[in-house]
């Protein structure tokens, strides 16, 4: 019976088929059958890890302290030099120039990746928002949560700052940061299930070499990902601790 991975849903759309080839070089690397099953939001994805159907998973970082600590998944490895950060926008003509500016009752953009959003309302503390005082206006995707800023459906949006990086000149014409986090070590991981133990040192040194040829460094560059470096639980625990942190303050 085929290993099953899943892929964090807050990945960019055009890297689907990056992530298809990635598996299917990693069948190969390994000697394992693996089979990805994507899911399409992050409820899909909780109650997959819940289900207890996943062996290895490209993780958001709020999604690593259940794996670790309610199912016991190991970490294998994290892309190097790629951070999480988050960004609020506004619309291009908006008076607003900081966060203690932004009104009392305010209408927030969002999608439902659970880093973004802890980032995106720990930088409106000083403005001293409460619940009470936020509408939230949920979207499918990072160019929705724009496109709801723009018509001033919402007073401003969270972003991933890559996504708003990535953006056509056309919306960021329309759109413009207000501030932009820069935490450094938040990041997606990859997680190997209990099931998966006797292949992970395989898995992981596979991962990491895989810049060391040509068809690896080519797979990479379609996941978006410069290289794989290992992750041990120390770290795994440092984000666990952080990610509690920041939801608490």
């Amino acid at each position: 019976m085929p290993y099953t991975m899943t892929i964090s849903p807050d990945f960019k759309p055009d890297l689907i088929s990056g992530w298809y080839i990635f598996n299917t070089w990693l069948q190969k690397k390994i000697d394992e059958q693996i089979h990805i099953d994507m899911v399409s939001d992050f409820k899909e994805l909780s109650n997959a890890i819940d289900n207890g159907t996943i062996d290895l998973i490209y993780a958001n970082p709020c999604d690593i302290a259940k794996l670790v600590r309610e199912k016991s998944f190991t970490p294998i490895a994290k892309p190097v030099g790629t951070h999480d950060e988050a960004v609020i926008i506004i619309k291009q003509d908006s008076t607003i120039t900081d966060i203690e500016s932004l009104p009392g009752n305010i209408k927030i953009a969002m999608t439902d990746v659970p880093d973004v959003n802890t980032i995106g309302l720990i930088m409106l503390e000083p403005a001293d928002i409460t619940s009470a005082d936020i509408k939230t206006i949920t979207c499918s995707n990072y160019i929705t949560v724009a496109k709801e800023v723009i018509r001033g459906e919402a007073d401003i949006g969270f972003l991933l700052a890559d996504a708003f990086d990535e953006f056509s000149s056309l919306v960021k014409k329309q759109v413009k940061p207000l501030i932009t986090s820069k935490i450094h070590v938040l990041h997606h991981a990859l997680l190997a299930s209990p099931g998966f133990s006797e292949k992970q040192k395989k898995l992981q040194d596979a991962l990491i070499t895989m810049q060391d040829n040509a068809t690896g460094v080519d797979i990479l560059k379609n996941l978006g990902i410069q290289n794989w470096e290992s992750m041990d639980m120390d770290e795994a625990e440092f984000l666990i601790d952080l990610i509690d942190t920041l939801s608490t303050d």
